[in-house]
């Protein structure tokens, strides 16, 4: 099945850094297109979670965090406007973290950041593993990867909400 790689911790503050160009013109085979975005690659051809892995852990001198996707699940979530209801204005930024597997009880959302009066990270919405967030500025210059780490217990790797409109763009292409 085709799908969606999101490296977590890659190319940040120079570490485990690596040119996502070169990668994804060695992993052509399989049909990987480099998104831009640090550590997003599309992969068109169908192959399984495992062997992109064990190719991309081949491949770097370090074992890169992989959080993989099927397609459908990318689509589904930028077909379904999942911030249609979520605050807006041009201070607003959206963003949406991957965990490497959904939690066990979901939270009541919203959960805002450091508190609902003073929020620069709103929790908008959970779907699956997918964890959609609000960004707002503020005195403590939150970011959501770090609160939702903090507050699921679990690693997690964010990316702006343009990215992936980016690369339901690519799959139309």
């Amino acid at each position: 099945m085709a799908s969606v790689i999101f490296f977590r911790a890659a190319n940040v503050g120079g570490h485990q850094v690596f040119q996502p160009g070169v990668l994804a013109k060695e992993l052509a085979a399989f049909g990987v297109s480099n998104i831009g975005a640090a550590g997003t690659f599309v992969v068109r051809e169908n192959v399984t979670a495992t062997k992109l892995r064990a190719e991309i852990h081949r491949r770097l001198p370090f074992q890169p965090e992989l959080m993989i996707y099927p397609v459908r699940v990318i689509r589904q979530l930028v077909d379904s406007n999942p911030f249609h209801d979520a605050p807006a204005g041009k201070d607003m930024t959206y963003y949406v973290s991957i965990l490497p597997k959904a939690l066990r009880t979901l939270p009541t959302l919203p959960l805002d950041f450091p508190t609902p009066d003073t929020w620069e990270v709103k929790i908008h919405r959970i779907t699956g593993q997918l964890v959609l967030c609000v960004q707002r500025p503020g005195k403590k210059k939150l970011y959501p990867n770090a609160v939702i780490e903090k507050h699921s217990g679990l690693s997690a790797t964010t990316r702006n909400w343009n990215t992936f409109v980016k690369i339901a763009a690519v799959l139309q292409q």
